[in-house]
C-alpha cells in the first residue's frame, strides 16, 4: 500500500518552518519549504516554497511554486508559477512562467527553446 501512494505522487518532503539545511538536497519525489535552505536543491518533482520559506542556492526541478523567497537559478523542466507574495532574485529557465501581480523578480529569464539552449552551455 506504501509502494501505491509513493508511485501515486502523494508523498512528499517537507522542511518546516524554523528549520534550516546548509548544503545540497536531492529528491526524488514533490518537495515543500518552509524553512531556510542554503544549497543546491535537485528535486524530480516539484518544489513549492512557502511563504515562509527561502532558498539561497540552486534549483533544478520538473514544477515550481514560489510564494516565498529564491535566491539564486532557478531550473524547471515543466512549469514555473511566481505567486503574488513570491520574490526571485536570479536566473530562471523554465518551458512556461506564470507571474501573479505583486510578484517580484529581479534577473534573467529564458523560455521554450532558448531555455533548453541555456541549459547545453
Amino acid at each position: 500500500m506504501a509502494n501505491e501512494k509513493q508511485q501515486g505522487g502523494l508523498m512528499f518532503n517537507a522542511l518546516t518552518a524554523g528549520s534550516k539545511i546548509v548544503g545540497n538536497i536531492t529528491a526524488d519525489s514533490d518537495f515543500r519549504i518552509d524553512g531556510l535552505i542554503e544549497g543546491d536543491l535537485n528535486c524530480t518533482g516539484k518544489v513549492v516554497i512557502g511563504e515562509a520559506g527561502r532558498i539561497k542556492g540552486t534549483v533544478t526541478c520538473q514544477n515550481a511554486e514560489i510564494m516565498g523567497m529564491m535566491e539564486g537559478k532557478v531550473t524547471c523542466s515543466q512549469q514555473l508559477s511566481l505567486r503574488a507574495s513570491g520574490k526571485i532574485q536570479g536566473d530562471v529557465h523554465t518551458k512556461t512562467l506564470i507571474v501573479e501581480p505583486g510578484a517580484l523578480f529581479n534577473g534573467t529569464c529564458a523560455m521554450g527553446n532558448a531555455a533548453a539552449a541555456a541549459e547545453k552551455k
